[in-house]
């Protein structure tokens, strides 16, 4: 396959075999709606540089499936409630639309400070049909209602950073579920004494040769 062709039928196998790799049980319409998500990135990827990774087969590793390896664990957190999701710095909607896709209990709303990422963003919910979805172009920190139960990021900033920009926005006993590579140690090191990490949890992603894992964070006390 030529970087930047999508080809639909080895997608959809890719992707189902991954879902299976992580114990989703997705419905032919989600996998539909994941899938039209990925040749989407492919496409705008070429005008707005949207994400580095160019290739569509490891888009669909190095993206989809990455963002798909966080539902369980977040659904064990939310027991399948009715949740508000903020995904930070989102890029190209991950791992916002995917979880928007996988949990339609889960409100998701996607921030980022790039016009034209904010506008793909919106343009997915649309043509995906989310309508538990929504777009925001703005600084998360400009956020100060404190509506999130859950607040989510990937490879966004230190962890540190990220509760800090990201506090007004946290609702009471809200969450944070930083999205990491290798247990960032020095990072969790560096938290105020505000801020308890009560959880690190190590994540496999299908196909991906990469260490990943989960930092759970929420306001201590």
């Amino acid at each position: 396959m030529t970087p930047d062709r999508f080809d639909g039928a080895a997608q959809a196998h890719g992707l189902g075999q991954g879902a299976q790799a992580l114990g989703l049980d997705l419905s032919a319409m989600q996998q539909q709606q994941l899938l039209q998500h990925l040749a989407l990135i492919v496409r705008w990827n070429r005008v707005y540089n949207l994400t580095a990774v160019r290739e569509p087969v490891q888009m669909l590793t190095q993206h989809l499936l990455d963002s798909l390896a966080v539902v369980r664990p977040l659904r064990r957190h939310t027991q399948q409630a009715a949740t508000t999701l903020l995904d930070v710095g989102s890029g190209a909607g991950l791992p916002g639309v995917a979880i928007a896709v996988a949990c339609p209990e889960i409100r998701v709303s996607c921030i980022d400070t790039v016009a034209k990422k904010a506008s793909f963003i919106r343009q997915v919910g649309a043509e995906l049909g989310l309508d538990h979805f929504s777009a925001l172009h703005a600084r998360v920190e400009s956020l100060t209602a404190g509506n999130f139960d859950v607040i989510t990021s990937r490879a966004f900033a230190s962890l540190a950073d990220f509760a800090a920009l990201t506090n007004t926005a946290l609702a009471p006993g809200g969450v944070w579920m930083a999205m990491k590579g290798q247990m960032p140690q020095e990072e969790i090191a560096a938290l105020p004494s505000t801020i308890e990490m009560f959880h690190v949890e190590p994540l496999r992603v299908p196909g991906l040769d990469a260490e990943r894992c989960i930092v759970w964070m929420r306001r201590r006390g």
